[in-house]
């Protein structure tokens, strides 16, 4: 499939439940049904923002045949550029399939409670806890990310629960 050109202003959300403060680009309906015809529900996409290269990032649906995409900070800091800043866009689909940390897998596998819960989690939210395990920048991070994670879905937290509980700790 070829990939989909545009330009598009990043923008921010400032109320939007969950969302609130996620900085991202939209894709309007026309330009998604070009990257996946017919599709109503979210999907990957790889190409470039800029120059700097993506993969395995979701397309989430916003209505009206629209799509939005969260810009997180490593993608920030790789296009160096805030809301209200234009962006050249090219995206296909990517269908290639996840690749969840092994380390993390063979971790979880240790422990059937956890392994258990975290299979019972949407693919999404599992994904979450497996990229944010490879994102980590050095072994001990890696590790450190490994064992929170296990332990927060021994006690069946997902993944924001984790993340708030750990931000909570380090705040007392």
């Amino acid at each position: 499939m070829k990939a989909v050109s545009f330009t598009t202003t990043i923008h921010k959300f400032e109320k939007q439940g969950e969302k609130t403060g996620w900085t991202y680009i939209e894709i309007p309906a026309d330009i998604a049904q070009k990257i996946k015809p017919g599709s109503k529900k979210s999907f990957r996409v790889k190409g470039k923002l800029d120059s700097y290269k993506i993969s395995g990032v979701s397309l989430l649906p916003m209505g009206g045949g629209a799509f939005v995409m969260a810009l997180n900070a490593m993608m920030r800091k790789g296009i160096g550029k805030k809301h209200g800043a234009m962006l050249k866009v090219e995206l296909q689909e990517d269908t290639k399939e996840f690749e969840f940390s092994k380390d993390f897998i063979e971790c979880l596998e240790d422990e059937p409670a956890a392994m258990e819960f975290f299979r019972s989690l949407a693919g999404s939210h599992q994904r979450y806890f497996s990229k944010w395990i490879d994102s980590a920048k050095t072994v001990e991070t890696k590790t450190k990310r490994i064992a929170w994670a296990v332990t927060a879905l021994s006690k069946k937290q997902g993944y924001g629960e984790m993340i708030r509980s750990h931000n909570k700790k380090n705040l007392s």
